[in-house]
């Protein structure tokens, strides 16, 4: 049907689909399709885009095809617009899971003229006899929903999808709509070129969600107890927790459990009954929480999830942005916290080693956009809409309040001199450079990309030396969302001066700088947050008395005062106020042997403490463990039983010798048995195991760095531990 402009498009909507007014850019969309316009909508998830070609295929002569990944959402679509029709032919699906009689069907209701759309996965498409089929029939339009499958650097890439504009071509030469949730500019450009459209009207909705509050913490050790807090806060709320690995989703779903949290795991591992079951408990609000891999929230359509948790930091920021959206879907409330270290971030480089070369390379490059977000400290909202090349005003933008650097802002500095610095050397390189290499020429640091382009024998290679990589990093990013440079979408990542940036070197104004968060390594792998988060004070004066009873109990009982409870032990008391039995066996390094054992005076020394000093008591911190690794400590006791070579228990587990060790000192330390005489009687003789005995036994501490040096090079530090274990077991246990 050819559309001239009078048509009226609110009749078809309200009797169709009961609508009395479109939403955004939809009304502008259809008359583009009816128009038979290549088209191509750029719509965030909820903006209502299957309207866009639902409607036009309803008022069209002919069938309209359309091309979807997801045979689930394809099926609930069918079913959506079988409601609203009195035949149920007006729509169909056809793919692989169709018997020969319901594909006879399919093929009489559109030669018919009953069938209004046709959904298809592009891998049925393909298939020739259908191609031959649809040939002879009338076609409105092809839709391909979810085009980003199209790129390989969209989050969800379907090699498939890449032949579609042959086939479309084989079976009419029609005009083509394409949707996407997501797509950044690269993304965008990709889909036009393949599908063969780029002259297609584009229409772009707005990516902002201006109710949903971003937020960003470092990864910690502690991040289980840190979920289980967040969690606890937000009772009776809907959430998602994403996680990378299905082993981690049912860790943190077995963590969440212990803690009495209603949770539940989903990912792909778990049979089809199982799935369907959690994510109807979710639905149903019988569970409040589901852990997940990606593999869920593809058409899940929960309006009132308030929390989406990433444990782990996703592969780029379109994966991101799409499972963060799955929060506030109506509008309320939405926190999306994100746990970040760059450990993450290397451990999924090394994940992609594997893959071709042109793979590695995009994936590292998305990968950087993810390193940029979590740790730049500017409005993380402008950072997001700016990457989907969407300009956002961090004071007066909708929203502009709503993530934690807006709350909490670190310090801004002038940096006008740097950045003139910084264009310059764009400049200078012939605008040949990604980031990393633009870095290395202002620092002054050679490699071998540099040398080949002669960069280092130029007057301006180390002009910004006074300041270190993550400086001019930094900088990089927020000159990029300032607009004086952007990323060259053919060669993705070059750095290109724009004509405000050329303007800027002759003529530069202020520019605030603020420098990122850093994330570094701790000790012990904890990781030293930035200064603005609070760390937890323990009570010093609780330490003393605890120190007191300790020093008490080991005098009676004759050991050292290690061997009653260790030093982090006490520390975590002061923390938790620990006043019952249960209570203690949550506190670090006390199982609840240990607890029953010397327990009791301890949680009569701090509920007196804490009556009479009216302390209010965290819960919140008093977390269970699930006994997740409980699996690996049964082992290791059972095998020591058997008298099992502890190299060969540590190579059945994939340990190293040390890391074995370590979990035989948790288990010895939190007051279970474990006899290791079988192994040591090969590492020493009697007298060198009485030797170290005595010293245990007549020591301050239990520390392995003084009995290393109280023996000056007579034993290493394996047998140091290894003695050490048996020490505990036999007078602390």
């Amino acid at each position: 049907m050819m559309m001239n402009e009078e048509i009226d498009l609110y009749k078809p909507l309200k009797k169709f689909f009961g609508f009395d007014k479109f939403k955004g850019l939809q009304e502008e969309v259809i008359k583009s399709v009816l128009q038979k316009k290549d088209t191509f909508v750029v719509m965030p998830t909820g903006g209502g885009k299957s309207l866009c070609y639902q409607l036009p295929a309803l008022m069209s002569d002919g069938t309209a095809i359309v091309v979807s990944p997801l045979i689930a959402l394809m099926k609930n679509q069918v079913d959506a617009i079988r409601g609203i029709s009195e035949h149920r032919g007006i729509a169909h699906v056809l793919n692989s899971s169709l018997n020969k009689t319901e594909v006879a069907q399919v093929k009489k209701d559109i030669e018919d003229g009953v069938t209004k759309m046709l959904y298809v996965a592009p891998e049925s498409l393909i298939k020739e006899e259908y191609v031959t089929f649809l040939r002879t029939q009338t076609i409105s339009f092809v839709a391909i929903d979810e085009a980003h499958c199209i790129s390989e650097w969209g989050h969800d890439f379907r090699p498939e999808y890449r032949n579609l504009r042959t086939i479309i071509k084989e079976i009419d030469d029609v005009a083509i709509i394409g949707l996407t949730a997501t797509a950044t500019e690269k993304v965008q450009e990709d889909i036009l070129k393949t599908l063969g459209i780029s002259d297609a009207k584009t229409f772009k909705a707005s990516f902002n969600r201006p109710n949903l509050f971003y937020e960003v913490r470092p990864k910690t050790q502690d991040v289980d107890k840190d979920i289980i807090r967040f969690v606890k806060q937000h009772i009776g709320k809907s959430g998602i927790i994403y996680c990378l690995s299905r082993k981690k989703v049912e860790e943190i779903a077995q963590v969440l459990q212990v803690n009495n949290l209603k949770a539940v795991p989903y990912h792909a591992g778990l049979d089809a009954k199982t799935r369907v079951k959690h994510q109807d408990m979710f639905l149903m609000e019988d569970c409040d929480i589901v852990v997940a891999t990606i593999a869920f929230g593809m058409g899940i359509d929960k309006p009132d999830v308030r929390f989406v948790i990433h444990h782990d930091i996703p592969k780029s920021l379109e994966s991101y942005y799409q499972e963060t959206g799955r929060a506030g879907r109506d509008g309320g409330e939405g926190h999306c916290l994100a746990f970040y270290a760059y450990k993450d971030i290397e451990k999924l480089e090394k994940f992609m080693a594997s893959k071709p070369i042109a793979e590695q390379e995009i994936g590292h490059a998305l990968l950087q956009e993810v390193v940029g977000y979590a740790e730049t400290s500017i409005s993380r909202r402008k950072y997001l809409l700016h990457y989907f090349g969407e300009e956002f005003d961090e004071i007066n933008g909708l929203g502009a309040a709503l993530d934690d650097n807006t709350k909490n802002p670190k310090q801004q500095h002038e940096a006008k001199n740097e950045v003139v610095k910084l264009l310059s050397v764009v400049r200078d390189t012939k605008e040949k450079y990604k980031s990393k290499d633009t870095v290395s020429t202002i620092i002054g640091r050679e490699n071998a990309m540099l040398s080949s382009h002669r960069t280092p024998s130029q007057p301006f290679f180390g002009i910004g030396k006074e300041k270190d990589a993550n400086y001019w990093t930094a900088l990089i990013r927020q000159v990029l969302v300032a607009g004086y440079l952007r990323k060259e979408i053919e060669q993705y990542g070059v750095l290109k001066l724009t004509k405000e940036g050329l303007g800027f070197i002759d003529n530069p104004s202020s520019f605030l700088m603020t420098e990122d968060h850093t994330y570094d390594e701790g000790n012990d792998n904890s990781i030293i947050t930035n200064t603005k988060s609070t760390t937890i004070v323990i009570d010093e004066k609780l330490i003393l008395l605890l120190k007191d009873l300790r020093k008490k109990i080991a005098v009676k009982l004759g050991v050292p005062p290690f061997v009653v409870f260790q030093d982090p032990s006490l520390d975590d008391m002061a923390l938790k106020y620990p006043v019952s039995m249960e209570d203690l066996s949550t506190v670090h390094g006390v199982g609840e042997g240990k607890a029953r054992k010397y327990g009791k005076e301890f949680i009569k020394l701090i509920a007196e403490y804490v009556d009479e000093n009216d302390i209010l008591r965290p819960d919140d911190l008093i977390v269970k463990s699930t006994g997740v690794k409980s699996g690996l400590k049964l082992y290791i006791i059972q095998n020591t039983d058997r008298k099992l070579p502890l190299i060969d228990i540590a190579k059945s587990k994939g340990l190293e010798m040390n890391a074995l060790i370590k979990e035989m000192e948790v288990i010895i330390y939190s007051g279970t048995k474990l006899n290791i005489d079988y192994s040591l009687e090969d590492l020493l003789d009697e007298d060198q195991q009485e030797e170290i005995f005595d010293y245990f036994m007549e020591a301050e501490t239990d520390k392995i760095q003084d009995a290393l040096d109280e023996f000056d090079g007579d034993y290493d530090e394996e047998e140091l531990r290894l003695m050490r274990i048996k020490f505990i077991n036999e007078v602390a246990n």
